[in-house]
C-alpha cells in the first residue's frame, strides 16, 4: 500500500459515483474486465444504465461456438453432457434438459409473500386451532425481508455475474447475456432467498433464481417498480411480459455458467466495502471532532511520529486528521498541562491514527481483492479460445478470495467501533469530557439525563460488533457427497459484514449527534466566560483594591482569580448552576486570603464579593444558555472539518442542540398543542425524542449522504496534505544528502527545536510549544509565579513521557 492510496481510492470512488448519478460520465461499457465499485454501487442502488461492449458480444458469440463445436466431436465435458458435482460420473445426451434439471435442483430456497394478519374474528372458537394459528400470529419478523435478499444485492449481483460472462471464456449465447442485461436495465429484480448458498461452486441456488428469471420461470417472482417508486411482486413471466423481454432458453452449458460463479459474494461484498470505505473515513471525521470536543491536543497527529513508525496507513490517517483540526480554538496546539491534569490525552484519541492505520491497510487489501473478483470469470469449465476452445476444468468458482476480504473488512468494522465507543462514552462521561456536563446536559445535571440513555446504547451496539467480528471462513462443513469438502461461505461472510455496517453506522449516528451536543456546549462555554471576563474582574477590583498586601499586583490577582474560578467551574459540573457558582466563587476565598491584608473590613469585602460574584455568575450563566439555547451556532470555534459535519447536522438534517424542552412531550395548557392533529410541525418537534434524532443521521449514512460530505472533508485538506508529503519527502532527501557527506550536525542545535511546516492554513508546531485552552495559562495559579521553569522541565522530559 503506497501512501496516500486510501484517500486516492475514497476521492476517486465516491467522485465517480457522484458523476454516474448525475449523468456526467458515460454509460459504463461491460467487457469483463473493467467493472469497479463505484459503478456496482451507482447500478445497484440508484439504477444507473450499463452497455454491453460489441468485443464481449463477439466474444460469447465465438465461444458459443466453441462448446457446440466440442460436443460435436463427441467430447466429455463436464456440466454439460455429465452429471454434475459428486454426480459427474454420470453421462447424458440431452444438454438442454440437464440446464433445466441443474436451475430446478438449485431452487430451494426459503422465499415468502407478506400476508394479512387478522385479530378480530369475533368467536375463534368457531375456528379450528390451526386456522387460528396461521391466521392470526403476528410474524417474529418481516417475513420478505427475513428470507429475501434487499434489491440492491441481486442488482449488484447479475451486473458482477454479466460482467463475469462478458469476458467471453463461459461459452454462453449472445441471447443469453442480452436477455439478463434487458432484466437489469427494466429494473425487474428476482425474488432471491437470501440463505442457503456456501459459496462453493460459486454461489448456486441464488443465482439459480436469476437464471431462472432469465427462463421466465412462472414459479418465480420478481420485483418491479412503477413510476411513483412504489414496489410490487409479480411472477417473473408476467414481469418479462409487461416489459418486453423475450425469456431465453437455455442451451448447452448457459444454466451452468449463470449459477457457476462468486457474483452474489461480490456483489454483497462490494456493498459492504462501499459503506466500510466510508465509516473508515468517517471514523477519522469524528475522531477530529472528538479531539476538539474533549480540548484534546494535535501533537498526537504530528507527522514527527509517522517519520519514526512509517506505516502507510497509520500516517495517512495521522495526516488527515491533524489537518481536520486546522482552524480549531479548541484544539491545543502542542500540550502543556498544568499540575493535575494528563500530560497527554486518552488512549481512545491519542492513538486513533494508529488505531486506523491497519484498518485502512486491510480494507486497500479488500478493495483489491473485491475489484479483481468482480473483473473474473468464475465458472467452470471454462472455454480457452487461444486453444482453439479447449474446455478447462478447474476450481475459479471458489470465493475464499472474496471471504478474506470480508473477514477483514468486517474485523475493520469492529475496530473503528471500540474506538468511537471509547471515545463516546468518554464524552459523556464528567470524569473523562475535561469539564463538560454529566451526560452532556444542557440544562441543570439534576434534571437532565438525555445521553445516558444513549451511553447504554453505544454499549450494546458495540458489543453486537463485537460477535460479528468472528470469522465466519472456520465454520465450513463438507457438503455435496463430500465433494465440496473446502467451500468458502462467502456469502454468509458478507452478509454479516452487512450487518456489521448497519451497526457501526447506528454507533457512529450516535456519536455524532453526542459530537455536535459538545461542540456547542464547548461554544455555550466559551460565550459565557468571554461574556463574564470583563464584569469578574470589575467586581474583583472593587472588592479588593483597597486591600491587597501589593497594590502593583493587582493585574495578577485578578488574573490568578480568573483562571482558578474557571479551573473549579470545571470540576463542577455535576452541581446544578446555583450550587456551582456558590462553590466555585467560594473556593476562590483562600487564594483572596493569601493576598489581602486581614482586617474587619477586608474579611466583610471578601463575604460581599462571594455572595455578588456567585448572583452575577449565574445570573449571566442563565441569561447565556438562554440565548445560546435560541440560537446555537459552535462554527467559528470549530475546525474545517467539524464545520463541514456540524452543518449537515445542524441545517441539512435539523437535528437540534438537545435540551430538555427540545424532546419533552407539550402540554395543553402550556403550549395548545393539538393532541393527534396534523400539520403540528412546531408542536410536534418539542416532542422527538433522541432516537428518532440519531435515526436522522443514521439515514443519512444509509443512504449514502452524510458519506459526501466526509469525501468533501477529505478533499478540502487533500492538496494540503500533497504538500505535506513533498515537503517531507524533500526533507528526507536533503537528509541523505547530508549523511551521504558526513555533514554532522551541530552540537548547540537542540532536536528539539526543529519544526515541520505541515502546509499553509495548518499551524506550525514546536516541541516546547506552550499553549493553555483558556486566555491565560492556568500554571500562573500564584501571583508572580515563574512558569518557565516548568516550561524548561516539560523540554528535557517530553520524550519520556510522550513513549508511555
Amino acid at each position: 500500500m503506497a501512501l496516500g492510496s486510501i484517500n486516492d481510492i475514497l476521492l476517486s470512488h465516491w467522485r465517480d459515483v457522484a458523476a454516474k448519478l448525475k449523468g456526467t460520465l458515460p454509460d459504463q461499457e461491460i467487457n469483463g474486465n473493467d467493472l469497479d465499485l463505484a459503478t456496482v454501487v451507482a447500478v445497484a442502488r440508484y439504477g444507473t444504465p450499463v452497455q454491453l461492449a460489441k468485443s464481449s458480444i463477439d466474444a460469447t458469440i465465438q465461444t458459443a461456438e466453441m462448446v457446440q463445436s466440442s460436443l460435436d466431436r463427441g467430447m466429455v465435458i463436464y456440466g454439460v453432457n455429465t452429471g454434475f458435482g459428486g454426480s459427474a460420473d454420470t453421462r447424458t445426451e440431452a444438454v438442454e434438459e440437464l440446464q433445466k434439471n441443474l436451475l430446478r435442483m438449485l431452487q430451494f430456497g426459503v422465499t415468502l409473500e407478506e400476508k394479512p394478519v387478522i385479530h378480530n374474528f369475533g368467536k375463534k372458537n368457531d375456528l379450528a386451532l390451526g386456522q387460528i394459528i396461521s391466521q392470526c400470529a403476528l410474524p417474529l419478523d418481516d417475513p420478505v425481508s427475513a428470507t429475501s435478499m434487499p434489491e440492491s444485492w441481486v442488482r449488484a449481483s447479475m451486473l458482477i455475474r454479466l460482467n463475469s460472462l462478458a469476458s467471453g471464456f463461459s461459452g454462453v449465447r449472445e441471447s443469453t447475456i442480452r436477455t439478463l442485461h434487458q432484466i437489469l436495465e427494466a429494473g425487474v429484480t428476482p425474488q432471491v432467498p437470501i440463505k442457503g448458498s456456501i459459496s462453493a461452486s460459486g454461489d448456486l441456488s441464488p443465482l439459480s433464481y436469476i437464471g431462472g428469471v432469465v427462463q421466465g420461470k412462472p414459479g418465480l417472482n420478481v420485483w418491479t417498480r412503477d413510476t411513483t417508486g412504489r414496489r410490487s411482486l409479480k411472477r417473473a413471466d408476467i414481469a418479462l411480459a409487461e416489459k418486453s423481454i423475450a425469456p431465453s432458453t437455455l442451451g448447452a452449458k448457459e444454466g451452468l455458467a449463470l449459477v457457476n460463479g462468486t457474483a452474489v459474494s461480490a456483489a454483497v461484498g462490494s456493498l459492504a466495502l462501499h459503506d466500510a470505505l466510508g465509516q473508515a473515513a468517517l471514523s477519522q471525521v469524528l475522531t477530529a471532532m472528538s479531539v476538539e470536543a474533549l480540548c484534546g491536543t494535535d501533537e498526537s497527529f504530528h507527522p514527527f511520529f509517522g517519520e519514526v513508525r512509517p506505516h502507510p496507513g497509520q500516517i495517512e490517517s495521522a495526516q488527515n486528521i491533524f489537518a481536520f483540526l486546522s482552524g480549531s480554538s479548541l484544539t491545543q496546539h502542542g500540550n502543556n498541562a498544568e499540575e493535575g491534569e494528563l500530560r497527554q490525552d486518552r488512549y481512545s484519541i491519542r492513538t486513533a491514527s494508529q488505531w486506523i492505520g491497519p484498518v485502512l491497510e486491510d480494507l486497500h487489501l479488500a478493495h483489491q481483492q473485491l475489484t479483481i473478483e468482480m473483473n473474473s470469470t468464475t465458472d467452470n469449465p471454462l472455454v480457452d479460445p487461444h486453444q482453439g476452445g479447449r474446455m478447462m476444468h478447474g476450481g475459479n468458482f471458489q470465493a475464499r478470495a472474496v471471504t478474506s476480504a470480508m473477514e477483514k473488512t468486517r474485523q475493520s468494522l469492529q475496530t473503528i467501533g471500540r474506538m468511537l465507543f471509547a471515545q463516546c462514552t468518554e464524552l459523556i462521561n464528567p470524569m473523562t469530557n475535561r469539564g463538560l456536563p454529566p451526560n452532556l446536559a444542557a440544562g441543570e445535571p439534576s434534571e437532565c439525563f438525555i445521553w445516558k440513555g444513549t451511553d447504554i446504547m453505544i454499549a450494546a451496539l458495540q458489543a453486537e460488533l463485537g460477535f460479528l467480528a468472528n470469522p465466519v471462513g472456520n465454520h465450513v462443513q463438507t457438503a455435496e457427497m463430500g465433494n465440496q469438502a473446502i467451500n468458502s461461505l462467502a456469502l454468509i461472510s458478507a452478509r454479516y459484514t452487512l450487518e456489521a455496517v448497519q451497526t457501526l453506522s447506528q454507533l457512529a449516528a450516535a456519536h455524532l449527534v453526542a459530537l455536535c451536543q459538545a461542540l456547542d456546549l464547548r461554544a455555550m462555554q466559551i460565550r459565557f466566560l468571554e461574556a463574564l471576563e470583563p464584569i469578574f474582574r470589575g467586581i474583583a477590583d472593587e472588592s479588593f483594591s483597597s486591600y491587597l498586601q501589593d497594590v502593583e499586583a493587582m493585574d495578577a490577582f485578578r488574573t490568578s482569580l480568573w483562571v482558578l474560578f474557571q479551573k473549579s467551574l470545571d470540576q463542577l459540573t455535576s452541581f446544578d448552576s446555583p450550587k456551582r457558582f456558590s462553590s466555585a466563587v467560594g473556593s476562590l476565598q483562600p487564594l483572596v486570603l493569601k493576598h489581602i491584608v486581614p482586617t474587619e473590613t477586608s474579611i466583610a469585602a471578601l463575604y460581599s464579593w462571594t455572595e455578588q460574584c456567585s448572583s452575577r455568575s449565574l445570573e449571566i450563566f442563565r441569561m447565556n444558555r438562554k440565548m445560546y439555547l435560541s440560537n446555537p451556532d459552535a462554527t467559528s470555534y470549530i475546525g474545517n472539518a467539524s464545520r463541514r459535519m456540524y452543518q449537515f447536522i445542524r441545517h441539512d438534517l435539523g437535528v437540534p442542540f438537545v435540551d430538555n424542552n427540545t424532546i419533552s412531550t407539550p402540554k395543553n395548557e402550556e403550549s395548545g398543542f393539538n393532541w393527534g392533529a396534523e400539520g403540528m410541525q412546531q408542536d410536534a418537534a418539542r416532542g422527538q425524542t433522541m432516537g428518532g434524532m440519531i435515526s436522522k443521521v443514521f439515514e443519512s449514512i444509509r443512504s449514502g449522504e452524510l458519506y459526501h460530505v466526509v469525501m468533501d472533508c477529505i478533499s478540502d485538506v487533500q492538496p494540503k496534505i500533497k504538500v505535506v508529503e513533498e515537503s517531507l519527502a524533500q526533507t528526507s532527501d536533503t537528509q541523505e544528502a547530508l549523511d551521504g557527506d558526513s555533514i554532522e550536525r551541530s552540537e548547540s542545535q537542540s532536536p528539539d527545536s526543529v519544526s515541520v511546516s505541515v502546509a499553509e492554513g495548518i499551524q506550525l508546531f514546536t516541541p516546547a510549544q506552550t499553549w493553555s485552552s483558556r486566555s491565560t495559562s492556568v500554571m500562573d495559579l500564584e501571583v508572580g509565579k515563574d512558569c518557565n521553569e516548568d516550561v524548561k522541565h516539560e523540554d528535557v522530559t517530553r520524550r519520556k513521557e510522550m513513549n508511555r
